[in-house]
């Protein structure tokens, strides 16, 4: 019995990891509509009212991303919007491998340092579905010849 607990937290581990790692792109959004959500139920707009107004604001931050990614031209500013959706990213990373670290090895250095290599996997992942989420340029193929 003790045997299939071990391998349903492995399972359950590898679960959490591949969701962290496939909505890592949405820490942004999701950041940004709990922000509004809670501003919107502390000025009294009650369960309702800020449920809709967090779920607008994080589709408003993703589809804001998404535009600037898909029309901005200087390489510079591409970037610093894609380390915009990066960061939350890999702050979200450090902290889920911490929480999992955490409660399987005793020294504090050694936590720090896998909670890192999470925090850096994650933002690499992350700008890497950022950087896919970008419209690709013209190849040359339509335009006019003189």
């Amino acid at each position: 019995m003790m045997f299939i607990g071990i391998l349903f937290s492995i399972a359950a581990i590898g679960v959490l990891c591949w969701l962290l790692f496939t909505l890592a792109v949405f820490a942004l959004p999701v950041f940004a509509g709990a922000t509004a959500g809670a501003w919107a139920f502390q000025t009294g707009a009650g369960w309702p009212g800020s449920i809709i107004i967090g779920l607008v604001a994080a589709a408003v931050t993703l589809g804001i991303g998404q535009f600037l990614l898909a029309f901005a031209r200087p390489l510079w500013l591409r970037l610093a919007i894609a380390l915009v959706f990066v960061a939350p990213a890999a702050l979200a990373g450090y902290h889920a491998t911490h929480g999992i670290v955490k409660h399987t090895m005793p020294s504090d250095t050694w936590q720090i340092i896998f909670s890192a290599v999470g925090a850096i996997a994650v933002g690499v992942t992350a700008f890497v579905r950022v950087a896919a989420m970008t419209a690709p340029g013209p190849s040359g193929r339509h335009m006019a010849r003189a």
